[in-house]
């Protein structure tokens, strides 16, 4: 009956939206209260965010399409998170280099101010980055990078001052193919941070499909394009149990993750959507149904998508999934799922009923028809306007970029939607009026969210194919008043990875969790952000951390980051400025 209705309601909404032109650009639309929006600023290029992504102008081959992360993490303890950009590469550099430089790292100095420090940093190892993930898998309290990629993926261990050592074959993580995905998680509760790794489809690099080579695989339209994923052979995804001594163990077949089916891994994320106190886990699959594994508490995992209704559109569709985050949207203290899709699919928004599973409610929210000509990646729940309620953001690219020949068809190059929360259940589309329309469009991939000037509004960097980033920041001086919390764990994982905040103020409840990976193959600030509205105290603030154990606090000021150390409360907070309008 779920999907029956779903499918009557999809097919009347999606007749609607068939008669929408399609637009590069988005327009300014009529909203409600637009005093309060946000407005970003691209500042990437002041800022010296200047390295391109590395890709080939005609995508030839699926590979070049896929790339690649981007993230946010403070990689010396200074209080100022710093940018990780994956590099990507060419078919041609690989064949005759072995590749470029996985990423780049741009350490944040004063004045918004960055700069280049990937040499000195030690990250060196070459081959085609894709994705990005932080944790401190050795609890020693500096940030550990994880870097996903074509041909082997690497460890980096933070050695401290931003420098890194590679530990790869060390630790046992390297994995061959072409892995995407990748997100740390305890789910053993043991203290340490586990990491799964989502990988796509099997590439051969002197036997690459051409451009066209097959009527059913590599057209679009009618066009000559990539070939893939559809026709191409899968991967299997990998879960490594950290040990505690600096290596792990592959558990993938054990745990019950290791999908023998070989669908194409993309996005993942863990949480803890039965809030029975263990990571859970999410995996997207393109053109396949989506994984949602329950974690059964003895090291191993129960596919629960298709029994809740995770794994497919409401009608029963396999998706092109890509992206995906969790986060609480309406205050049902459940974790809903946000699911970035392909061309004509529309994202995919479900929300979480319980023991009643999850429900396809993307028409009824709001998010199908502006999403339905665009092909979405990183995504995240995010509070940009400090309303207390999360608002939806939606990075988007084209694969092909032969589609600019198609006629009334979404080029390659797509806005930005960033879907405002009308505290209803619903959303409204408001990105040509918060800044978006003003800036140049990309094919973007990955998308990170964190405070990045500490001023208690959640900025936003991009990875945009064939470009530098972008670094959006958010202007959101409303007066609204807001809250950050870094965790730092003592007897769970140092960064607190899997943790879940609760704060109660105003007669609201809001919860999130800290996440080692999320959005498309990218790494949010680990801070945890909550918009209050115009309360300015909280009256409850509580902790559960990783291991299950729960701290509570009360009577908490607004506008300050605070230090909270697992057993000791908060340790230290450092004042938000006013959160009053300014002029721009």
């Amino acid at each position: 009956m779920r999907r029956l209705f779903s499918l009557l309601f999809f097919s009347a909404a999606l007749a609607s939206a068939q008669v929408t032109p399609l637009k590069s650009a988005l327009p300014k639309t009529q909203i409600s209260n637009p005093s309060s929006l946000p407005h970003f600023e691209d500042i990437a290029r002041q800022a010296g965010l200047t390295v391109p992504h590395i890709s080939s102008p005609d995508k030839r081959y699926i590979i070049e399409s896929v790339s690649g992360g981007i993230g946010l993490f403070d990689c010396d303890n200074d209080g100022k998170l710093d940018i990780v950009v994956v590099n990507g590469s060419t078919v041609d550099r690989y064949r005759q280099h072995g590749g470029d430089p996985l990423v780049t790292l741009y350490h944040q100095d004063a004045d918004l101010k960055f700069t280049d420090i990937t040499k000195q940093a030690g990250l060196n190892r070459i081959g085609w980055g894709m994705g990005v993930a932080v944790a401190d898998y050795d609890n020693d309290g500096l940030p550990d990078l994880y870097v996903t990629s074509y041909g082997g993926n690497v460890l980096y261990h933070n050695l401290g001052g931003c420098k890194f050592e590679d530990v790869t074959e060390k630790a046992g993580v390297a994995v061959g193919g072409l892995s995407l995905g990748a997100a740390w998680g305890d789910y053993d509760r043991d203290g340490n941070v586990d990491l799964f790794v989502s990988r796509y489809v099997h590439v051969d690099m002197d036997k690459l499909p051409e451009l066209g080579s097959n009527e059913k695989f590599c057209r679009f339209r009618g066009v000559m394009v990539q070939c893939g994923p559809w026709g191409l052979p899968g991967e299997s995804d990998f879960l490594f149990h950290n040990r505690g001594d600096g290596t792990f163990e592959d558990v993938s077949k054990k745990a019950g993750v290791d999908d023998p089916k070989h669908y194409y891994g993309m996005g993942v994320v863990w949480g803890d959507y039965d809030n029975d106190g263990w990571p859970d886990l999410y995996v997207a699959n393109d053109a396949g149904p989506n994984y949602l594994y329950r974690n059964k508490h003895d090291g191993t995992f129960e596919e629960m998508g298709l029994m809740l209704g995770a794994d497919l559109s409401g009608d029963g569709q396999e998706l092109g999934s890509m992206g995906v985050d969790f986060g609480d949207y309406d205050h049902r203290g459940r974790l809903d799922l946000m699911v970035t899709e392909f061309v004509d699919q529309s994202d995919t928004l479900y929300h979480n009923n319980g023991d009643n599973g999850f429900a396809d409610v993307t028409w009824h929210a709001g998010i199908g028809q502006p999403s339905h000509p665009y092909v979405g990646w990183g995504t995240g729940f995010v509070d940009f306007d400090n309303s207390g309620w999360t608002d939806i953001f939606v990075a988007n690219g084209h694969v092909y970029p032969q589609v600019d020949t198609i006629p009334n068809a979404a080029h390659y190059k797509q806005p930005m939607l960033l879907f405002r929360n009308k505290h209803d259940g619903t959303f409204e589309e408001v990105g040509g009026s918060v800044g978006f329309s003003d800036m140049p469009l990309q094919s973007r991939r990955g998308a990170a969210f964190g405070d990045i000037n500490n001023d208690g509004c959640v900025d936003v960097v991009t990875l945009n194919v064939g470009q530098p980033p972008s670094l959006l920041l958010n202007h959101c001086q409303n007066g609204n008043h807001r809250a950050l919390f870094r965790l730092l764990g003592t007897k769970s994982n140092r960064l607190a990875i899997g943790a879940r905040v609760t704060v109660k103020a105003g007669g609201v409840t809001q919860l999130s969790e800290v996440k080692g990976g999320s959005s498309y193959i990218s790494q949010n600030d680990l801070r945890q952000h909550f918009g209050l509205g115009k309360n300015t105290n909280m009256d409850e603030v509580t902790v559960r951390w990783p291991n299950g154990e729960i701290e509570t606090l009360r009577n908490v000021p607004a506008d300050f980051i605070y230090t909270i150390v697992e057993g000791q409360g908060i340790k230290d907070k450092v004042a938000l400025p006013s959160s009053e309008a300014v002029s721009r």
